[in-house]
């Protein structure tokens, strides 16, 4: 096994790193939020007109449901800017919504009813390519259940510019051979294994989930108290929507994917995509009528319905997989997936959760990150369950290289060691923003009453339940938003925007003429 607990000890910034090697650092950030109705059932309404066609417009689509929002920002060159356009997405949402929905601001759904088909697939139009996102989420409801699909989250994309990478490989002579996008390929899965062997400290620190309304837990197994006559939960949990009742499931524990080599990282996703499962053929491609419900009955449809913490991305071209973009172009920037909604913002996150993201970032890349082997991962499986359903009890462990070591110690060992690249992250940004996060997130791990799922919790208890926290939150937000205003230059790029993702989807209908079975039978 590696040793993992020598990665990040005793760091220190490598003497050739300074902040003019930030220049040409990029963030954006991926929001799902579900649309409910004033009583806090799901809006059964169709995605609103005026924001354009969910298919085609580059901000402002839709996940799993019809009912599932998801505002997706440019990259940006600041964490302000970023948090900036998704508040003009959010005013945009709520300016195009009818006056009894509200944006739901909790990661978990609450007012579910208890028919799956109540929640209504998004739907991407007559196109072949619509067609088959559709298609997708047929079979992910039919695999896992549609409810699971109604979890909503937060994702913040991050890159480092050239100069960085360029500057880095000039340090080590033996990498001269590789090319800078084989370089660059290798310290962006270095930091992805440094930030899955950090997970924990992220669900400790953000987690915002203790908790969960009792219809999302119809037929399911679990050991979750009442919190009260409307409101499950675990009164030391941290974010159920990273453990075993939110998006984890047990066929793809196995998988073994690994994150030492970008090729085999490729080749992994590939195999469980072309190996078939015993029990999703037992489903079926087709249901009675012939009609297709899953676009296939392998592991993995396709490679989105892998679940992980973080992802290596490439912006794919049409017509063109994920796999196909990073394997063609390597890793352009690094998702973080493992993020609940901040129901105490109004856009879902904070500009210090931003922030401390970004030092974090920062210190997994320019850590040594050791290969981490099946072994290894299966301890830091342990660690996010204990933090998951137990993160804030008191004298809480994890297990850090094989021995027991305190939840707290450990974060806090961490969080000491990332203060000097939160103090270059604002000598390049000016202020201090960077190092404000990092005393923020200090301060929670020390005094777990000040994280935001003990905040949840304690409102849920004075409030009277979850579902009335989240009701009043999403009152509160709305009417903050709606009091927000875009410039007219704005509002128009945006109005210009959703027409023309009309036309565009409209020509994508008119192009695809070929009968969706057989378009289907050539994707399979």
């Amino acid at each position: 096994m590696s040793n993992s607990a020598t990665t990040f000890a005793n760091f220190e910034i490598p003497s050739w790193f300074d902040s003019e090697q930030l220049t040409g650092m990029l963030r954006g950030i991926e929001k799902e939020g579900l649309r409910v109705k004033s009583d806090g059932y799901l809006a059964q309404t169709p995605h609103p007109a005026k924001l354009g066609s969910k298919l085609t417009h580059p901000f402002i689509t839709t996940d799993y449901s019809e009912s599932l929002l998801e505002l997706i920002t440019d990259p940006k060159g600041t964490p302000k800017e970023t948090l900036g356009m998704l508040r003009q997405l959010h005013v945009l949402v709520y300016k195009a919504l009818p006056e009894d929905e509200l944006m739901w601001p909790l990661s978990m759904p609450c007012m579910l009813s208890s028919d799956d088909q109540d929640i209504p697939l998004a739907d991407y139009g007559s196109s072949n390519t619509g067609k088959l996102k559709t298609l997708y989420r047929s079979g992910l409801g039919i695999r896992y259940g549609r409810r699971m699909q109604t979890i909503a989250g937060l994702h913040y994309n991050l890159s480092f510019g050239d100069t960085l990478f360029a500057e880095w490989q000039k340090q080590l002579p033996k990498t001269a051979d590789q090319s800078l996008i084989e370089f660059k390929n290798d310290k962006y899965l270095g930091l992805i294994r440094n930030f899955k062997r950090l997970t924990s400290l992220v669900l400790y620190l953000l987690g915002a989930s203790p908790s969960v309304c009792p219809c999302f837990l119809a037929g399911r197994d679990h050991d979750l108290e009442l919190l009260n006559d409307s409101t499950y939960y675990k009164p030391a949990a941290t974010s159920l929507r990273m453990g075993k009742l939110g998006y984890t499931n047990s066929v793809q524990e196995h998988l073994d994917i690994r994150y030492n080599h970008l090729p085999e990282y490729v080749d992994g996703l590939r195999r469980a995509i072309q190996t078939p499962h015993a029990s999703f053929e037992k489903l079926g491609l087709n249901d009675a009528d012939g009609n297709p419900i899953q676009i296939n009955n392998h592991i993995l449809q396709i490679e989105n319905e892998y679940y992980s913490p973080i992802r290596p991305k490439q912006i794919a071209d049409r017509g063109e997989t994920p796999t196909e973009a990073l394997e063609r172009r390597g890793i352009a920037y690094v998702e973080f997936r493992a993020i609940d909604l901040d129901p105490y913002s109004d856009i879902g996150i904070r500009l210090s959760s931003a922030c401390f993201l970004e030092v974090m970032a920062l210190y997994c890349l320019l850590n040594d990150s050791p290969e981490l082997m099946p072994e290894e991962e299966e301890e830091l499986a342990v660690n996010l369950e204990r933090v998951v359903n137990e993160g804030r009890r008191d004298g809480l462990h994890i297990v850090n290289n094989g021995t027991e070591q305190s939840l707290e110690s450990w974060m806090i060992a961490h969080l000491n060691s990332m203060q000097p690249l939160a103090a270059l992250l604002d000598a390049h940004y000016g202020g201090n923003d960077y190092r404000a996060a990092v005393a923020l997130m200090q301060g929670k791990a020390g005094h777990s009453e000040s994280t935001i799922s003990a905040q949840v919790n304690d409102d849920s208890k004075r409030l009277g339940s979850l579902w009335q926290l989240g009701f009043t939150l999403a009152q509160q937000h709305r009417e903050s938003l709606l009091q927000q205003t875009l410039s007219p230059n704005t509002q128009a790029k945006y109005e210009v925007l959703a027409e023309k993702s009309i036309l565009q989807q409209a020509e994508i209908e008119e192009a695809e003429t070929e009968d969706f079975m057989e378009f289907l039978q050539q994707y399979r």
